[in-house]
């Protein structure tokens, strides 16, 4: 019964907290909602940082896969290969 009072109470949340709601569950959203009220928020477009995609591109790298890793972190393949880039310029192989 009380589940249902939680969904009962969620259609009475502002339209993002709903839609949080929806997302990750009511007790998760009532925490974000704790830690961030009166904040606006902004989420980046990306999740990685650039530091880590720099890192990985560079490892994982085979000189066939560069489609395959912009598609992974939603960058374009030109510059997929500007982090492949060594201190001279060249391209790492």
């Amino acid at each position: 019964m009380e589940e249902r009072v939680i969904s009962e109470s969620v259609k009475h949340y502002a339209s993002i907290y709903r839609k949080l709601a929806e997302l990750i569950g009511s007790e998760n959203t009532k925490k974000i909602f704790e830690c961030f009220k009166g904040q606006q928020v902004t989420f980046p477009q990306r999740l990685y940082d650039k530091q880590f995609v720099t890192e990985y591109v560079k490892k994982q790298y085979d000189g066939t896969n560069l489609k395959e890793l912009a598609l992974k972190f939603s960058y374009t393949e030109r510059y997929i290969r500007e982090m492949l880039k060594d201190e001279k310029g060249d391209y790492l192989e």
